[in-house]
């Protein structure tokens, strides 16, 4: 059982909410996390069909019966969500309640139209590195991205590419169909595997609808399956013009690198070494890590990209309101200042001097007020929103570097 970044979180806000709900992808802990915070909660999971038959034929004798409780995979039983409302809505009933769910659209949809302004969302991911003890952390860049982060890989000490044909095999078979009509499951494989093909590009429907033989609006549908059961993420080109003519096609990222090497059909860590996409699968994972850190502290994460038409590119802004704090990342085990010349172009336009640069490297040191960091030591702490840090402690920062 591993200690999770978002549990101070979840400890700090539960005297104030009655109702919290997790959410993420399958087998990202929600389960071990409710029942290590909750103990004492009755705990019931929808994942029966014996449950689900006995309370949706009588969910208000159900309702009435619990104690505090811990309700898992609530998306299984939407019904209930109506009724859960009216108990969060009596002042007399004192009753918290923990819901948990891995489908981001039947649940967030229900939820809104259930308990809007009742329940406060989280979203848990697979393990963040630093949530790894340093024991169990992948000793080297290749195999970090090879395994990935999901726990049971690392607490039973299970082979990745075996783990993930299991766990991709069920999403298939039980997420896909719930949620799509699709009569032919190899079609719906070979369009996932194109779209690890494509982490870290531009979106294209057309391109990628044809490939796959479909239609756009087929393409789209599908892309939005493998959002909504948090397979991949969109991240969106930042708004901010600076008088220039920006891109504004959002790019494509997996949730998880260890699912993607496996749809890529990368087998080890020795052959992502040589692998033609290893840069995109490294962007994946350090866009991956702060992504996670700030779902894990409750907050959304205000991280875009910015390209304009002439080719300029940073690979991660973070959006501070006044300002973009600059991220690059280049999977290169040596550190070049030509690293940096996008930071430096975008940071002249808008009149900043911070920012930093992942690198598949093993050192981490300052250039200016920019920071050069590791992947090994990449830590990341939003603080409170207007503050926050990339790297474990260990080098001095200069004064400003941290934004806000």
């Amino acid at each position: 059982m591993y200690l999770r970044e978002t549990e101070n979180y979840i400890s700090k806000i539960q005297s104030k909410y009655r109702c919290i709900t997790i959410m993420g992808p399958r087998q990202s802990g929600k389960t071990t996390l409710s029942r290590k915070l909750f103990p004492e909660f009755d705990y019931f999971t929808f994942e029966s069909p014996e449950l689900r038959t006995r309370v949706l034929s009588d969910p208000k004798s159900f309702l009435a019966s619990l104690s505090s409780a811990i309700l898992d995979e609530i998306q299984k039983a939407p019904e209930l969500l109506s009724y859960l409302q009216e108990i969060l809505d009596d002042p007399a009933d004192s009753r918290q309640l923990i819901l948990t769910g891995s489908n981001n659209l039947l649940l967030h949809e229900k939820v809104s139209q259930s308990l809007a302004g009742r329940t406060r969302i989280i979203e848990l991911y697979p393990l963040q590195r630093s949530e790894l003890p340093v024991s169990d952390r992948p000793d080297d860049l290749y195999s970090a991205l090879y395994h990935g982060g999901y726990p049971r890989i690392f607490d039973q000490k299970l082979n990745p590419t075996e783990w993930m044909e299991d766990y991709y095999r069920t999403y298939v078979e039980r997420d896909v169909r719930n949620l799509l009509n699709v009569g032919d499951l190899n079609r719906f494989d070979r369009f996932v595997r194109l779209c690890a093909g494509r982490s870290g590009q531009l979106i294209n429907y057309d391109s990628l609808a044809a490939d796959a033989g479909l239609s756009q609006p087929t393409a789209k549908a599908w892309l939005s399956v493998l959002q909504a059961s948090y397979v991949c993420f969109l991240l969106e080109p930042h708004y901010r013009n600076f008088n220039k003519r920006l891109i504004k096609s959002p790019k494509l990222y997996f949730t998880d690198t260890g699912l993607l090497c496996y749809l890529l059909r990368i087998k080890s860590p020795d052959q992502l070494a040589t692998y033609p996409l290893v840069g995109a699968i490294f962007e994946n994972w350090v866009i991956g890590e702060i992504k996670k850190a700030f779902h894990h502290h409750g907050m959304e994460a205000p991280l875009y990209f910015w390209r304009d038409q002439h080719g300029h590119e940073v690979d991660l802004v973070i959006d501070q309101g006044n300002s973009l704090f600059c991220i690059e990342i280049k999977s290169g085990q040596t550190f070049h200042p030509h690293f940096l010349k996008n930071i430096h172009w975008l940071n002249k336009l808008q009149n900043q001097q911070d920012g930093a640069c992942v690198y598949g490297g093993d050192e981490k040191f300052f250039i200016n007020n920019i920071m050069v960091c590791s992947w090994n030591h990449l830590f990341v702490s939003p603080g409170n929103g207007s503050r926050f840090t990339i790297a474990e402690p260990g080098v001095e920062k200069p004064p400003g570097f941290l934004p806000g």
